[in-house]
Order: C-alpha cells, then structure tokens, then sequence
C-alpha cells in the first residue's frame, strides 16, 4: 500500500512540474527595472470552473446541493460566507505571498498607489479534490496583465500562467477555496521566479 501511494505522489508531482508554466504573451520586464514597487489587483469575473466550463454561478449551485444534501442549509452558509472571503480578499493575499517570496527587490503590495498595476485576471479554475488521506491540487489558469496606474488601458505587458498547480500546503486545502488559494500562491510564485532571473 505504501509503494502505491509512493507512486501516486510520484505521478502528481510528474504532471505539476510539466503543468507549471508562465509564458509571457507581449512586453517585456525593462519597465520594472527602476521599480520599487507594483500594485496588485485580482479580478474573478467570468471565470470557467472545472474540465466542464460551468459558469460560476452554476459551479456555485452544484455545490450547494452537495452541501445541503450531505451536510446541512448551515454548512452551506458557512462555505458560502469563505467562498466569498476567498474571492476577495484570500487569493489576493495567497498571490502576494507567493511573489513575494521570489521577488525581493519589488515590493507586490494591494491598494498601493505605484506606476504599475499587476491584474490578475482568472480565466479557469479546477477545484481539485480532498480524500483523506491524499488529495489534488486546484489549477488556475490567468491571464497576468501590467498597465499603467493612472491609465489602464495602457497595457505594457501580458503573461499567461497555463494551468498552474497550486500549494498543498495550507491551512484550507481540505476546501475548495483552500486549494485554489494555493494556485493562486504557485501563480505570484512563478511570476516572482520569472522577474528576478530579469530584474537582478
């Protein structure tokens, strides 16, 4: 049983690193050189939910009557009330932590008002699962957008992260939300890994 196990965790981590990628779409890092620091924002608009594409709003009521059906209305509630939590505030402060980590000579910090703003807009997420004993890691996929502060239109540099396989280690990771956050950390933390082999 040991071995099968061995060889499971073997197999994921197989499929995370090829899965890991950030490939930059338009632009360039030079704009960061003489930065100290870069704003952050996420946004969780349209985003598609699992192989099947739901809709939010449909991944959302799938969920609720799983919840409902094996727990309770308030379990519901209370999963709900994180989901929202998560979205707003949580997976903001998972990607922070992950850039960060990697990128010491830039400060990513929210509600900062620099020359650049970093948007991370999420495209499609897998939930991934929890089982006990073992488990898979969320993937995120997004689109990593730098625009100017004071004019956002003014894009100057595109990166996608492609399926990123997210942290198993967190507090949450039994969770749903608790596993996209951990995506949303490998996320900052590719990124971060990207800029400083650039901004030394």
């Amino acid at each position: 049983m040991r071995k099968l196990l061995l060889l499971l965790f073997m197999a994921i981590g197989v499929v995370a690193f090829g899965q890991n990628q950030i490939n930059v779409e338009s632009g360039n890092f030079d704009f960061l050189k003489d930065q100290t620091e870069v704003n952050v924002q996420v946004k969780f608009e349209n985003v598609a939910f699992q192989v099947e594409n739901y809709t939010e709003a449909q991944y959302l009521e799938r969920r609720k009557t799983e919840t409902i059906a094996k727990k309770s209305e308030e379990a519901w509630g209370k999963w709900i009330r994180a989901w929202e939590t998560f979205k707003n505030t949580e997976y903001l402060d998972y990607f922070l932590k992950g850039i960060n980590r990697k990128s010491k000579k830039i400060a990513f910090k929210k509600d900062t008002h620099a020359k650049y703003t970093l948007i991370v807009d999420a495209k499609w997420i897998y939930a991934g699962w929890h089982g006990g004993l073992i488990g898979q890691e969320a993937k995120l996929t997004s689109d990593l957008v730098f625009v100017e502060t004071d004019n956002t239109s003014n894009v100057v540099m595109k990166l996608k992260g492609d399926k990123i396989l997210g942290k198993p280690q967190n507090k949450d990771f039994v969770m749903e939300y608790g596993r996209i956050a951990g995506a949303y950390e490998q996320t900052g933390k590719d990124l971060g890994k990207k800029i400083k082999e650039v901004i030394k």
